[in-house]
């Protein structure tokens, strides 16, 4: 009689309008409108999230040019401020040095000066002594010693 084929495309023919009576149709085109707006919504956050994340990344890379910028300056800064305490303590150190001359040549100066008083009070005994050995050689008596005295007191006090 009828063939299987023939008894399948009848049973798929009622499947299909008892779906159709009880709306299986309208059913899956609202789940597949549903599905559609789900992944259109996650789309959409999708596409909001990501330009949260450029506007995010654009800030912090101007954050990170700023930092860098002023990293720049910090350098810049401290390597003036390096010159100039070098600078000074070049300046201190010149006066230092000017002042410890100064202070030795003055040493040096009282030295000599020294030097020249101690010569000269020798050279001063050595006359006294020599003008009294030529002196008493030659001059005698009372009045030689008193010539004496009196040159020895005159010399000193002029020498000295």
């Amino acid at each position: 009689m009828f063939e299987a084929e023939f008894w399948v495309a009848v049973s798929f023919i009622l499947f299909v309008v008892v779906m159709a009576y009880f709306g299986a149709h309208t059913f899956m085109m609202k789940g597949i409108d549903d599905r559609r707006d789900r992944i259109k919504s996650e789309l959409d956050e999708a596409h909001r999230l990501k330009e949260e994340a450029q506007a995010l990344l654009a800030q912090y890379e101007r954050k990170k040019q700023e930092a860098e910028r002023e990293a720049e300056e910090i350098v810049k800064s401290a390597m003036a401020e390096a010159e100039r305490i070098a600078s000074e303590a070049k300046t201190k150190m010149e006066d230092f040095v000017a002042r410890r001359t100064k202070m030795a040549e003055n040493k040096i100066a009282q030295a000599e000066a020294q030097a020249v008083a101690d010569v000269r009070s020798s050279a001063a005994e050595a006359a006294v002594a020599a003008a009294q050995s030529l002196l008493s050689r030659l001059v005698k008596g009372k009045v030689a010693d008193d010539l004496i005295a009196k040159g020895i007191e005159d010399v000193r006090g002029k020498l000295n």
